[in-house]
C-alpha cells in the first residue's frame, strides 16, 4: 500500500491569517473543480460520502469573512488555503 503526504502551513499578514492543508494524492479532475463547494457534490459511490465536507467548510468560513481557494493537479494532489481576518 503505498502512502502519500499531508503537509500543514500557516501564515499571517497585517490584517490576516492563512492555514493551508497540501496532499500528495490523486488530485481533482478541473470538471470538478467549479462544484467543489456544492452541497451534496461527490464523486464518491452511493454510500461512500455525503459530499457536505467543503459546501459546510465553505459556510462556515465565509460567515467569518474569510475565503478558501483550492489548487489542484490530477496526479499531483491538491491544496487547501484558508484566509481569515484578523
Amino acid at each position: 500500500m503505498e502512502h502519500g503526504t499531508i503537509t500543514l502551513r500557516t501564515g499571517c499578514a497585517a490584517d490576516s491569517v492563512w492555514i493551508e492543508v497540501e496532499d500528495s494524492g490523486v488530485g481533482i479532475a478541473p470538471e470538478n473543480l467549479p462544484r467543489i463547494f456544492e452541497p451534496f457534490f461527490t464523486t464518491k459511490p452511493v454510500g461512500s460520502g455525503t459530499g457536505l465536507g467543503m459546501a459546510v467548510s465553505y459556510s462556515i468560513v465565509q460567515k467569518h469573512q474569510g475565503s478558501i481557494d483550492i489548487r489542484s493537479e490530477v496526479g499531483q494532489g491538491t491544496t487547501v488555503r484558508v484566509n481569515l481576518p484578523i
